[in-house]
């Protein structure tokens, strides 16, 4: 089966450098294991990392033994949809790449909200 995105195509990569996504594939793909829903593909801004920092998920240190290497603005990552929700209330969320979020992202996200923060 087909994986699909929040507009309802093909879902496409995330990002390759970093190697994003639950399973490490580009592709911010979900399934029975990965309990956060790394489903929203986002693009990282200086704002929302040390948001996400003050919360407990530190995704700006890099973690060697996880080849991990820290994230920096610009980067896109896989997010769990419940940390963007909550960055999005707020008022912290970054923005979104549509065509890489699965559609997995809408039974926690209004889509309304992704596309008021859709990447151009």
């Amino acid at each position: 089966m087909e994986d699909k995105n929040v507009l309802g195509t093909t879902l496409k990569p995330c990002c390759y450098q970093p190697k994003t996504g639950f399973y490490r594939d580009g592709f911010c793909r979900t399934g029975p294991e990965d309990v956060g829903t790394h489903v929203v593909c986002a693009i990282m801004t200086e704002e929302f990392l040390v948001y996400t920092k003050s919360q407990g998920n530190d995704l700006s240190t890099p973690i060697p033994m996880y080849q991990f290497p820290g994230l920096k603005p610009g980067d896109k990552w896989c997010l769990c949809a419940s940390r963007w929700k909550q960055a999005y209330k707020a008022g912290k969320a970054p923005e979104v790449d549509l065509e890489a979020t699965h559609e997995k992202a809408l039974e926690i996200v209004d889509f309304e909200w992704l596309l008021e923060l859709k990447a151009s």
